[in-house]
């Protein structure tokens, strides 16, 4: 199985275009769309999706994930084995969440890559076939040298809200399991006194922050909408225990 993360979005032929590269290396692959609508070049939140997905795939999944600015550039493309899959990305903080690492590789055996290589489409012309190679069960190793690390994003003092899903949920970047119940939590200028563990733990219409599925708090409205609320992606989320 490949499951897909992109910020290529679906209205250009990127992602098909991926997915025959793919193929075309493995004909047999199964290949899983976890989501093409990162914000561009939004590593961050590339990051936390893909987090908080991994746990729920399959042992042996290839993760493919490009979001990926400094594409053409003398930035490396590392492949990743854990003790449950192997994901392929740019090294620029996406794939810094990793808590245990088997192996880490640096992918430069251009010998597997399509030809010509675009300087802005290495999705289809690096990733694919790589990913496609390594779904017959290629080892790692085959594809580049060792390396002792990988890149990790900045942490920040303050966390924000990264995304608004459907619901007007304001989905920030701080895990959960790094907030005490009775945090204060700020956002602009609204405040929650402490965490919730339901949206019905408040009146209707009320604001709240809980964990969310994805594992980081989220700030809410119990039967409403936050956004309407007034607080918006990029808002600056601050913590005080």
């Amino acid at each position: 199985m490949v499951a897909l993360l992109t910020d290529y979005g679906l209205q250009d032929a990127y992602v098909g275009t991926m997915k025959g590269a793919i193929l075309s290396t493995n004909p047999s692959a199964r290949i899983i769309d976890l989501t093409h609508d990162i914000p561009p070049q939004d590593v961050g939140e590339g990051s936390r999706v893909l987090a908080a997905a991994l746990p729920y795939f399959p042992d042996g999944t290839v993760f493919v994930a490009v979001v990926d600015p400094g594409v053409g550039t003398d930035r490396a493309i590392v492949g990743v084995e854990t003790d449950r899959h192997i994901l392929l990305a740019p090294d620029n903080g996406l794939l810094g969440f990793l808590p245990r690492k088997r192996r880490i590789v640096r992918i430069s055996d251009s010998k597997y890559f399509l030809k010509p290589v675009s300087n802005t489409f290495h999705g289809r012309d690096i990733f694919a076939p790589v990913a496609g190679r390594l779904a017959k069960g290629v080892d790692l190793a085959r594809f580049g040298p060792a390396v002792k690390k990988v890149a990790t994003l900045p942490e920040d003092a303050r966390g924000r809200v990264v995304a608004i899903d459907r619901f007007g949920n304001a989905i920030t970047n701080i895990p959960g399991d790094r907030v005490p119940r009775g945090a204060r939590i700020k956002v602009g200028r609204t405040v929650v006194k402490s965490l919730s563990r339901t949206y019905g733990d408040v009146r209707k219409g009320a604001i709240l922050a809980l964990v969310g599925s994805s594992g980081y708090v989220e700030i809410s409205v119990n039967q409403g909408s936050a956004l309407k609320a007034g607080i918006h992606k990029g808002d600056t989320v601050t913590v005080t225990p």
